[in-house]
């Protein structure tokens, strides 16, 4: 094996392994592609949270976080996780996020987790304390039959984000 490849395998074995503070347990509904796709997008510079964990804490202590949705506003309209607040991610850099208390957990998303955690380090060099990052996203969300809403309620709809994106999504009605 050639000093090249030895580097290229050492390199890809070292996007395997986790970042400090890193979730790092995967639910086995996690295609190992998917898995791989996102370990090449995420900086890991925002922690993340499974979307079963988010799904515990929105059930037990809905006032403890906050969930932001970093995607677009038209993505936003299609569907969103209950309770969340559009930031737009077009905009966020010029976002100071007054209003929003620094000590609350707050969870960012988008479609896979790429956008949302360019807001979620924004965020953290704003002073926010308690960021993470849904890891896979929407995407994931929705994958593990996890409800989303629009303005009328209860929706299976999903904006893909784009006909390449759209392949992660298995679960609900894809609409552009």
């Amino acid at each position: 094996m050639t000093n090249c490849w030895r580097a290229l395998v050492v390199f890809l074995g070292l996007l395997t392994l986790p970042a400090c503070g890193q979730d790092t347990s995967v639910p086995e509904m996690v295609s190992p592609a998917y898995r791989q796709m996102l370990r090449t997008l995420y900086r890991e510079t925002v922690p993340t949270i499974q979307a079963a964990a988010l799904a515990d804490m929105l059930r037990d202590k809905p006032k403890k976080v906050l969930v932001l949705d970093t995607r677009t506003h038209a993505e936003y309209k299609v569907s969103h996780l209950t309770g969340a607040r559009f930031v737009d991610f077009d905009s966020f850099e010029k976002n100071e996020f007054k209003g929003l208390p620094r000590d609350q957990t707050v969870v960012v998303y988008c479609s896979v987790g790429y956008r949302s955690e360019r807001v979620g380090e924004r965020l953290k060099a704003l002073g926010f304390r308690d960021v993470r990052n849904l890891y896979g996203g929407i995407f994931q969300w929705v994958n593990e039959g996890r409800p989303v809403y629009n303005a009328a309620g209860p929706t299976r709809q999903i904006h893909p984000y784009s006909a390449l994106w759209s392949v992660w999504l298995r679960q609900g009605q894809q609409v552009y």
